[in-house]
């Protein structure tokens, strides 16, 4: 089994080391992870910064390759928080790194970030995420260099209150987008970490994906301490199954290697 969304105290909001993960990784019989480390330029909460060395980050990804080399697939990746006004500024970090695995999020909408809750006040919780995938709708408009979106309804782990729209008219949108430039989704298991009913995005949001013609599909935990390493996963491979999925994706050098979810239940 694999993880495609793991943190370390690279990110700015994780303070586990990566051997701690690692070895977690192995007792737990997985055969590859991928370190997602946060970039998020330009956050909202001044007293956070996600932003890191990232020759550090190769250098120590490298060490840990060489270190566990016989015993599990170490895969470099990144999750970026897009806005708007940055898409070009993450175009040129692109251009100038290398990864084998690219998240797109976003953790804010209008400059605002949705931790705090300031970007729902004054506004119905329709508005809020009409506003939150119009702009993610933008995003993807006017920026690819991506593998996947991660937690697409991140939203819902924000909102103080249910909304009663699915707003499948503008996911479909941007499904349209990603699938046409190659792109896919991820699952995020840790929407039940956080008190929603399902990963992120919920099933609803995946039969769409799915109905809209969307095969590329990574999972992870998005953990940040070693014991939510797969959390859910056994139960969020079942749904899949069910949704009529058959694989699921990991990367290497930013193409997909797909893997028959039956082999992996």
């Amino acid at each position: 089994m694999f993880d495609y969304h793991i943190h370390s105290n690279f990110s700015a909001d994780c303070k586990t080391p990566m051997e701690n993960t690692i070895e977690q990784a192995i007792k737990l019989g997985l055969e590859e992870i991928c370190f997602t480390e946060h970039i998020d330029y330009d956050y909202p909460d001044t007293s956070i910064q996600f932003e890191f060395d990232l020759d550090q980050y190769d250098r120590k990804l490298k060490e840990m390759r060489a270190a566990y080399a016989e015993k599990i697939q170490i895969k470099k990746g990144i999750e970026i928080g897009v806005q708007p006004h940055l898409l070009t500024r993450y175009e040129t970090l692109m251009q100038n790194e290398s990864f084998d695995f690219v998240i797109c999020s976003m953790h804010t909408t209008e400059k605002k970030d949705l931790h705090s809750g300031d970007f729902f006040k004054n506004r119905t919780v329709d508005e809020a995420h009409q506003a939150y995938y119009e702009e993610l709708l933008f995003c993807v408009k006017n920026y690819k260099n991506f593998d996947v979106l991660g937690h697409v309804d991140l939203i819902k782990r924000y909102s103080q209150e249910k909304s009663n729209n699915d707003f499948h008219d503008i996911l479909t949108q941007i499904f349209n987008e990603i699938i046409s430039k190659g792109k896919g989704i991820e699952l995020n298991t840790s929407g039940v970490r956080y008190g929603l009913e399902s990963g992120m995005p919920s099933a609803d949001i995946l039969n769409l994906y799915k109905e809209c013609g969307g095969e590329i599909l990574s999972i992870g935990s998005d953990s940040h301490v070693e014991t939510t390493l797969a959390y859910q996963f056994k139960e969020s491979l079942k749904m899949l199954q069910a949704i009529g999925f058959r694989y699921v994706a990991t990367f290497a050098d930013r193409k997909p290697v797909f893997h028959k979810i039956e082999k992996l239940t």
